[in-house]
């Protein structure tokens, strides 16, 4: 079988991925937190994809294909070591995939590298701009981490290398920025504005995930759910009530909770509470035939206070 190493594998979508690969993969796990439910088949090396002991791994398992995961996605982290694991930790990775003779790589991206911008089209296709960084700043490394992948791809073309770009993912064990955001009891929203977003179950995305790798893909994909919902819909749906401020009260007040530690998400990311940001996937599922399992009601569900 096919040797499959996958980096944040204790995550909750890293264990997502992991099981649905194991039936026609051997499946080798990666990540600097403890796994408790590790399925006894899997080999699992607790360390830092950052350290030595990573390349360590890779030369001796020689993976076929690695699916990367390794990435910190909130923002209670120092930015510099939220730097130094998701662009540092990606390019050592690409070096050892091509060290190390890896066949395919998957990397897992995110939609907010495109940015919500007021100028931005209801869908955006993979050939869209990256704009995050003009006013989303803190997530200026993720942007980094698809265009270092992008080198990599057109450099070294014997590696089937991708770039899945997914949703706002929802679920029973992702703990994303998304996620905690739906999660609070009163979710402040922007006074006059609810744009439309997309969201995508969990495993969908483990179910994505895999296609990328069985099927060898070369590129950049979007990855999406099965439709589109104003965001205070979404709200409702999860469980929570908007409450609608003015942008002019909740700009500086969202920047000085960020600054002192008592709001987790810094103010670019309200953005995404005015404009859209939502993503033309027909791409990814005319490589694979990929068509979401969940529906939106199912995908709310599972995320529901």
């Amino acid at each position: 079988m096919e040797k499959v190493l996958i980096t944040g594998i204790a995550g909750g979508q890293g264990g997502l991925v992991a099981r649905r690969l194991m039936s026609d993969h051997e499946v080798v796990g990666v990540d600097k937190a403890q796994w408790p439910e590790r399925p006894r088949e899997i080999r699992f090396y607790q360390l830092d994809h950052r350290k030595k002991r990573f390349e360590d791994v890779v030369r001796r398992e020689r993976p076929a294909a690695i699916v990367h995961l390794a990435f910190i996605r909130h923002f209670e982290e120092d930015p510099a070591i939220r730097h130094e694991v998701n662009v540092a930790g990606t390019k050592r990775l690409l070096e050892f995939a091509v060290t190390y003779g890896v066949k395919k790589l998957v990397i897992f991206s995110s939609s907010y590298v495109y940015g919500a911008l007021p100028e931005n089209p209801f869908y955006m296709d993979e050939s869209y701009p990256l704009n995050a960084s003009r006013t989303y700043p803190e997530v200026r490394d993720l942007v980094e981490v698809d265009t270092l992948t992008s080198v990599y791809m057109w450099r070294y073309p014997e590696i089937a290398i991708s770039v899945l770009r997914p949703v706002s993912v929802l679920g029973y064990y992702v703990n994303n920025a998304i996620t905690r955001y739906l999660n609070l009891d009163y979710v402040p929203t922007v006074l006059g504005f609810n744009p439309m977003m997309q969201f995508i179950h969990e495993e969908d995305v483990a179910e994505a995930i895999a296609r990328a790798v069985e099927n060898g893909l070369r590129g950049v994909f979007n990855v999406v759910g099965p439709g589109t919902v104003p965001l205070h819909v979404a709200i409702r749906e999860t469980g929570g009530t908007a409450i609608p401020l003015p942008e002019f009260v909740s700009r500086p007040l969202v920047s000085a909770a960020f600054r002192w530690g008592v709001y987790p998400f810094p103010p670019g990311a309200m953005d995404f509470a005015k404009y859209p940001c939502t993503l033309d996937g027909r791409r990814f599922e005319a490589a694979t035939g990929f068509v979401p399992r969940f529906t939106l009601e199912e995908t709310f569900a599972s995320a529901r206070n």
